[in-house]
C-alpha cells in the first residue's frame, strides 16, 4: 500500500516514501509535530514510523528536542513502551521508528465504547503505574501522559511519545515559546513551575488519565485551555463517576503539592501487584479476532509512536524441563538488583531450583526420547489457586507444582498418576529431581520436601536458610548462607555432607547448568568492579577453579568448557554485553551488545547467546564470530526464560502464549493462543520456561493448565 498523500497545499502534500530504508506503507495519523506511517522492516517486521514535518525539520530548537526524545524512548524501551528499533534525528526529515502495535489509544477506546468498567481501570491503572516506574526508573520524565499517549496492547497497556511537545496541539506557551505537556492532564507544577518538573507530574497526570478512562471527561474539564489551567492549580478535581474503590488512589494522585502524590511503587502496592499479563480483550473486544486495516490505523491515532497429605491416586504422567539455569543476584546494589530481579526470579528468601539436578543433557540434543504416540493435549488445571504451573521432567514423567499441589503426569496425553498437597502458601520456584527423588519448595521456599517421584509420598523434609540461594546439581542440594558458606546435602537423605567457606564478600550466589558436572558461586563487590566465580564438585564441595572477574557478570550458561556470562552495568541496571570465560586458558572474550537490555533472560546453544529482555527484543550472538546474529522484536512483555533446542527457541508469555522462534533467521515461526486464567489481577514472579523432550514442547499458562505440541512443526500450532 502506498503512502496516502495529503490535499492540503502544504509542504506535507507529498509524503516521502521511505524513512532510511523502510518503505512508508500507510498513514497511521497525523499531528501538529509530523506524520506516523505504517512500515516493514527488511524482515517483515511491522513498525511504526514518526516522520516530523518539514516546517518542523528545518527548526534547529525543535529538532534538539527531538534528539531528546529518541534518546529518552531508546532508554525507557521496555515492558511497556513501543520499542525503539531505529532512528535518525539528523535526516533531512528526521524520523523514529518503533515497533508497532496494534490496538487503539485509551483515547480512541473510551470514545467508541464508553467508560470502563472497574476492574478494567484497576488494571489500566496498575500497568500505567508500572510503566511510570520503569520510565522514572532510567531518569526520564513524560511530561505528556495522557489517553491519546496510552496504547491498549494486547499484553497490556503500552505508553508512547515521550518528553516532546507538539506546538499544534494548544496554543499556550510556557517561559521557553514552546508548551510542555496538554493542559487538561498537566499538573498545577507545569503551570507555576515549567522548569521544575519532576517525576510527581506523571503521576498527576496518570489520576487525570484515570477520570478519562472512568467517565469518558478529564478531572478538569472547560473548552478553554485557560480556564482548565486555572482549575488545574485552583480547583478541587471532579471524581463525580470514578469507583469508589479506585476514587481514594486517584484523587492523591491529583493532590497539588508533588510531595502528596503517591510513587508508581506506592501505586502497585495500594493495588495489590496487578498482573503484568492483562487480559485487554475486556478492553477491545474484537482486537485478536480482527486484522482489518481501519482498526490497525486507528491504532496509531496520536503522532507518536499446609500440611503435607497422602498423595491422591490418579492415572499416569510426564513432560520435559531442559534445566534451565536460575539464579539471583544478592542484595549487594539496591539498584541493579531491581534492575535484574526479573533476571534472577524471585525475592531474597525465594529459593531457586534447576531442573532435574542429576544432570539431564545439554540444551539442544533432544533430551531423550520423546514419547511413543505423542499428540498434542492441554491438561486440566493444576490446583485450585493462582499462579502459572511450575514443572520439571525426568524419569519418563511430568512434575509440577502450582498453589500448593504437586502432581505427576504422563507426557504423552497429560493424565494424572498422582496429585498431593505440599504447602499452604504458594511458591513460584519449580520442583528438581535430585538424588533420586523429586525436591519441591514450600511454603514460599522456606522449607525443601523430597517426594517419591513414584508415588508422591514424602521422604524428608528440611528448612531452608533465609535470605540465601539454593539448588539441586549432581544429585545434591546445595544452599548458602550470609557468612559466605554453601553447604551441600545429599538429595536421597537431606543429610550434611559437606560445608565451605567462598572468597569474597556476602552471601554467595548458585548457578548450574544441564550438562555440566559442576556448580558455580557467585559473589560481586559491593561496588560492581569486580565479580569472583568458584566452581565447585556438587558431591564433595570442592574447588575445582577460582577467577576473578572485571565487572558485574551474571553466569547463564555453560558449554564446551568455557563459562557463558552476562555484563551487567553496575550503574543502570542494563545488561551490556556478552562474556565467555574459558577457566583452562584463563582467557576471556567480551561482546557488547548493540543496544543495552534490561533484565534480559538468556539460553546457550552452539556458542550462540540467546537473550530475552522484558520489552520483548530477542537477540542471537555469536561470542565466536563477535557480532549480534540477528535481532527480533517479539512484542512480548515479559516472558520467561529463552530455551533453544535444534533449529527453534522457546519461550512463554505472561498470557499464557508459547512461541517459537527460528533459531538461525530470528523469525517467528508459530505461536499457541493465550491461556489467561481468570485471576488475571495476580502476577507470577517468575514465568516457566518451556520444557523440551524429544522434539515436544511442554508449557504451562495462568489458567493453572500444562499443555504440550509437537515442537518440530510450530507453524500448525
Amino acid at each position: 500500500m502506498a503512502p496516502q498523500r495529503n490535499t492540503g497545499a502544504s509542504a506535507e502534500a507529498e509524503l516521502p516514501e521511505y524513512a532510511g530504508h523502510y518503505r512508508l506503507e500507510s498513514c497511521l495519523g497525523s499531528g501538529g509535530m509530523g506524520v506516523v506511517h505504517l512500515a516493514r522492516s527488511t524482515s517483515g517486521l511491522r513498525l511504526a514510523v514518526k516522520v516530523v514535518h518539514a516546517e518542523f525539520a528545518r527548526d534547529p530548537e525543535f529538532r534538539g528536542r527531538f534528539r531528546q526524545e529518541v534518546a529518552a524512548a531508546r532508554r525507557v524501551s521496555g515492558a511497556f513502551t513501543a520499542p525503539v528499533v531505529d532512528a535518525d534525528p539528523e535526516a533531512e526529515r528526521p524520523w523514529m521508528a518503533t515497533l508497532f502495535i496494534p490496538g487503539p489509544t485509551l483515547s480512541e477506546q473510551v470514545k467508541r465504547n464508553g467508560p470502563m468498567e472497574p476492574a478494567q481501570l484497576r488494571r489500566l491503572m496498575a500497568g500505567l503505574a508500572e510503566a511510570l516506574r520503569d520510565i522514572h526508573r532510567v531518569g526520564v520524565v513524560h511530561r505528556d501522559l495522557k489517553p491519546s499517549n496510552v496504547l491498549l496492547a494486547e499484553d497490556g497497556p503500552k505508553v508512547i511519545d515521550f518528553g516532546i511537545s507538539r506546538p499544534k496541539d494548544s496554543e499556550l506557551r510556557t517561559e521557553t515559546g514552546k508548551l510542555i505537556g496538554t493542559p487538561p492532564f498537566m499538573a498545577p507544577e507545569q503551570f507555576r513551575r515549567p522548569r521544575e518538573v519532576g517525576p510527581a507530574a506523571d503521576i498527576f497526570a496518570l489520576g487525570s488519565v484515570m477520570v478519562h478512562a472512568s467517565t469518558g471527561r478529564g478531572p478538569f474539564d472547560s473548552d478553554s485551555p485557560y480556564v482548565v489551567a486555572y482549575q488545574v492549580v485552583h480547583d478541587e478535581p471532579d471524581l463525580t463517576g470514578v469507583p469508589e474503590s479506585l476514587a481514594p488512589l486517584v484523587r492523591r494522585c491529583l493532590a497539588k503539592e508533588p510531595e502528596e502524590r503517591p510513587t508508581p511503587d506506592e501505586l502497585m502496592r495500594e493495588l495489590r501487584s496487578v498482573a503484568a499479563s492483562y487480559d485487554t480483550q475486556a478492553f477491545i473486544p474484537a482486537q485478536r479476532a480482527s486484522t482489518d486495516a481501519p482498526k490497525q490505523e486507528s491504532a496509531h491515532e496520536s503522532p507518536a509512536p499446609g500440611s503435607a497429605s497422602a498423595p491422591d491416586s490418579a492415572a499416569r504422567s510426564a513432560a520435559a524441563r531442559p534445566g534451565r539455569p536460575k539464579r539471583r543476584l544478592r542484595k549487594r546494589m539496591a539498584l541493579v538488583a531491581g534492575a535484574l530481579a526479573l533476571v534472577m526470579g524471585g525475592t531474597a528468601a525465594l529459593v531457586q531450583w534447576l531442573g532435574s539436578g542429576d544432570g539431564p543433557p545439554a540444551h539442544g540434543t533432544g533430551i531423550r526420547s520423546a514419547p511413543a504416540g505423542f499428540a498434542s493435549w492441554q491438561g486440566k488445571p493444576v490446583g485450585e489457586g493462582s499462579g502459572m504451573p511450575q514443572c520439571t521432567y525426568g524419569s519418563g514423567t511430568l512434575f509440577c507444582l502450582r498453589s500448593g499441589v504437586a502432581l505427576a503426569l504422563d507426557p504423552t496425553d497429560g493424565t494424572q498418576l498422582w496429585r498431593r498437597s505440599v504447602a499452604r502458601q504458594r511458591t513460584s520456584a519449580a520442583p528438581a529431581l535430585s538424588g533420586g527423588l523429586l525436591q519441591v519448595p514450600v511454603d514460599g521456599g522456606r522449607r525443601m520436601m523430597a517426594l517419591d517421584p513414584a508415588s508422591g509420598r514424602t521422604r524428608w523434609e528440611r528448612d531452608v536458610p533465609a535470605h540465601g540461594d539454593a539448588l539441586c546439581a549432581g544429585g545434591m542440594f546445595l544452599l548458602t548462607k550470609a557468612d559466605g558458606s554453601v553447604t551441600g546435602l545429599d538429595g536421597r537423605t537431606g543429610d550434611t555432607k559437606w560445608n565451605r567457606r567462598i572468597s569474597g564478600a556476602g552471601t554467595p550466589s548458585l548457578a548450574a547448568f544441564a550438562g555440566d558436572p559442576l556448580a558455580y558461586a557467585v559473589t560481586t563487590s559491593a561496588d560492581g568492579a569486580r565479580t569472583r566465580v568458584t566452581a565447585l564438585d556438587p558431591a564433595t564441595g570442592a574447588e575445582r577453579w577460582s577467577a576473578l572477574l572485571k565487572g558485574t557478570l551474571n553466569p547463564v550458561g555453560s558449554q564446551g568448557g568455557s563459562l557463558f556470562l552476562l555484563s551487567v552495568d553496575s550503574a543502570s541496571g542494563a545488561t551490556e554485553g556478552v562474556v565467555r570465560y574459558a577457566p583452562a586458558s584463563k582467557t576471556l572474550r567480551r561482546v557488547p551488545l548493540a543496544v543495552r537490555r534490561v533484565a534480559p533472560q538468556a539460553a546457550v546453544h552452539g556458542g550462540v547467546v540467546y537473550l530475552l529482555a522484558t520489552d520483548g527484543a530477542l537477540e542471537a550472538v555469536d561470542v565466536d564470530a563477535g557480532k549480534r546474529l540477528w535481532h527480533l522484536e517479539t512484542s512480548v512483555s515479559r516472558g520467561s526464560a529463552p530455551v533453544a533446542v535444534g533449529d527453534h527457541v522457546y519461550f512463554t508469555a505472561a498470557d499464557g502464549r508459547l512461541l517459537a522462534v527460528d533459531a538461525r533467521h530470528g523469525r517467528l515461526v508459530g505461536q499457541t493462543p493465550p491461556r489467561l486464567g481468570a485471576n488475571s489481577d495476580e502476577r507470577a514472579a517468575v514465568l516457566p520456561a518451556p520444557l523440551v523432550v524429544g522434539g515436544h514442547v511442554y508449557a504451562a499458562a495462568p489458567d493453572g493448565t500444562v499443555f504440550a505440541v509437537d515442537g518440530r512443526d510450530p507453524s500448525a500450532w
